[in-house]
C-alpha cells in the first residue's frame, strides 16, 4: 500500500524534497516566492513559460516527431481518387493543431490548480453529458460508432476530455478523503436487494458509493459503447488512482470484481461495440496461433502490416519519406503512428521516442513528490499515467501484444481532439510544477 503521507505533508507545510525552492521563511511570506531576474528576452520567456523545462523540451520533441509522421504518413491520401487534399494541406492542418495546442498548453499552464480543483466536478459531469449526447446528437461515426460532436462549427469526441476529467474527478474526491480513505468503503454489496433496507449500505452509497464508485462505472458506461478500449484505459486509470491515493486492496478487488461482472454481461448480451470487440480479439488470437505465411497481403490486417513495417524499418529505418507500408495500413497516421515511425527512422530513435513518454511519467513522480498539496499532486500524477499509459496500448498494439485498439499515440498521431485535450493535461501537469517552483500553494486553500 502506498503511504501517500510520505510525500505530502499537512496543508501549509512544504515538502522537505521542495525546501530547496523555498526562502527560508517562504512559508511565512504572504507573497510567492521571487524568482532571481537577469533580465533579457530569455528571462523574459523562463517566467511566461514556467514549470518543469525537460517537459517542455519532451513536449516540442514530441510535436516535431508529428509533424514528420503526419506528413509523410498521409502522402498515399492524396492519390486517393476520393481526396482532393494534398500532402501539404495535411501539413498545414496538422501545424494548425500544434500551434492551438501551444496556445492551449500555455493558457492552461498559468492557471493556478486551485482554480482547477473549484470547477472540477462541473468539468467532469459536462463531459459525462457531452459524451452521453454522441448518441443522439452525434453528427460523424466510424464503423457505427457515434463518437463525434460539432459545437459552434468545432467537431471533437467528448471522450477524450471524458479522459482526462475523470482523472481530475478522482484526483479531488481522493484528496478531500485522505484522512479516512484507508479503512473507508467505496464498494456496495452485490447483493443490491439490500442496498435499500441495510443502513450499513446506505452509508457506503453516501460515503464511498456515490462520490468515488459511481462516477467511474457512469465514465466507463458512457464510452464503451463508442470506443471499448478508451472505457479500459479509463477504468485501468481509475484503479492506478484508487491504489496510489491510498483506498484499500479489499475494495480496489471489489471494484474489480464490479467490472468483471460488467464486462460478462455486455459480452453476453452484444451491447456497445462487443462485436468489434470480439472480432479483434479473435484476429489477434489468429495472429498469434496460425500460420499466416501462405495468407495474401490483402487479408492480412492492420496489427500484421504493423509488424511487416517494423520488420522492414529494422534498426536503422529506411529513411524520411520511404515507407512502403503506408500504403497498405488503413490509418499509419493515427492508429499505427509508431510502427510507420519505426519503418522510417529505426528501432533506435523509435526506443528514444517511447523514452520521452517515459520520461514524461518520470518527471510527474518528482512533481508529485514536490508538492505539498494533495489534489494537484495527485492530478499531475494521473495525468501522466494516462497519458504514457495510452502511448504504451498504443506500442504494444503495433506488435500484436494486445488487440487492436484504435488508441493515437499521444501528441504525435494525426486528429484533433486527442492532440488537443492531451496538450490540456500537459498544461495542468506543468501547471503544478510552475507552482512547485513558485512556492505559490500557500495562498490556496484546501
Amino acid at each position: 500500500m502506498v503511504d501517500y503521507s510520505k510525500y505530502v505533508r499537512r496543508e501549509g507545510v512544504q515538502p522537505e524534497a521542495a525546501e530547496h525552492n523555498a526562502e527560508p521563511n517562504a512559508e511565512q511570506s504572504s507573497e510567492p516566492m521571487e524568482q532571481p531576474r537577469d533580465g533579457g528576452l530569455v528571462d523574459v520567456v523562463k517566467r511566461l513559460f514556467g514549470g518543469d523545462r525537460v517537459l517542455w523540451i519532451i513536449i516540442i520533441a514530441l510535436m516535431i516527431v508529428s509533424v514528420l509522421v503526419v506528413y509523410s504518413s498521409t502522402a498515399k491520401m492524396a492519390y486517393m481518387p476520393s481526396s482532393a487534399t494534398s500532402p501539404a494541406e495535411f501539413l498545414r492542418t496538422q501545424l494548425s493543431l500544434l500551434a492551438l495546442c501551444v496556445v492551449g498548453i500555455f493558457i492552461t499552464h498559468r492557471i493556478n490548480s486551485n482554480f482547477y480543483r473549484r470547477w472540477t466536478y462541473l468539468f467532469f459531469w459536462l463531459s459525462i453529458l457531452l459524451t452521453a449526447a454522441t448518441y443522439v446528437v452525434g453528427n460523424a461515426s466510424i464503423n457505427g460508432a457515434a463518437r463525434w460532436i460539432n459545437i459552434a462549427g468545432f467537431q471533437f469526441q467528448p471522450s477524450e476530455v471524458l479522459k482526462v476529467t475523470m482523472v481530475m474527478y478522482l484526483a479531488r474526491v481522493l484528496a478531500d478523503r485522505q484522512s479516512s480513505i484507508a479503512t473507508m468503503q467505496i464498494v456496495p454489496s452485490m447483493k443490491f436487494w439490500t442496498w435499500r433496507k441495510n443502513a450499513k449500505q446506505r452509508r457506503i452509497w453516501r460515503e464511498g458509493g456515490l462520490p468515488i464508485f459511481l462516477p467511474i462505472v457512469l465514465a466507463c458506461m458512457v464510452i464503451m459503447p463508442a470506443h471499448t478500449s478508451s472505457a479500459i484505459l479509463v477504468f485501468g486509470i481509475s484503479i492506478a488512482m484508487l491504489f496510489i491515493c491510498r483506498v484499500s486492496r479489499r475494495e480496489i478487488g471489489r471494484v474489480l470484481l464490479w467490472a468483471m461482472v460488467g464486462a460478462a454481461l455486455v459480452g453476453i448480451m452484444g451491447l456497445g461495440r462487443s462485436h468489434t470487440a470480439g472480432g479483434r480479439i479473435s484476429t489477434w488470437i489468429e495472429v498469434w496461433t496460425e500460420d499466416r505465411t501462405t495468407i495474401d497481403v490483402q487479408e492480412l490486417s492492420d496489427t500484421e502490416r504493423s509488424m511487416i513495417a517494423i520488420h522492414n524499418g529494422g534498426v536503422m529505418g529506411r529513411g524520411a519519406g520511404q515507407s512502403a507500408a503506408r500504403v497498405e495500413m488503413t490509418h499509419p497516421e493515427s492508429d499505427y503512428a509508431f510502427a510507420f515511425f519505426i519503418e522510417e527512422y529505426g528501432i533506435v530513435i523509435a526506443l528514444l521516442l517511447m523514452a520521452l513518454y517515459l520520461w514524461i511519467f518520470y518527471r510527474a513522480i518528482e512533481i508529485f513528490h514536490h508538492c505539498p498539496k494533495k489534489f494537484p499532486s495527485m492530478m499531475s500524477l494521473g495525468l501522466a499515467m494516462l497519458i504514457t499509459g495510452q502511448a504504451l496500448l498504443h506500442i504494444m498494439v503495433t506488435v500484436n501484444i494486445l488487440p487492436e485498439t484504435g488508441q493515437p499515440l499521444p501528441m504525435i498521431s494525426r486528429g484533433g481532439s486527442s492532440l488537443l485535450f492531451t496538450s490540456v493535461a500537459l498544461g495542468l501537469i506543468l501547471s503544478v510544477s510552475r507552482q512547485n517552483i513558485e512556492g505559490s500553494y500557500h495562498k490556496e486553500e484546501e
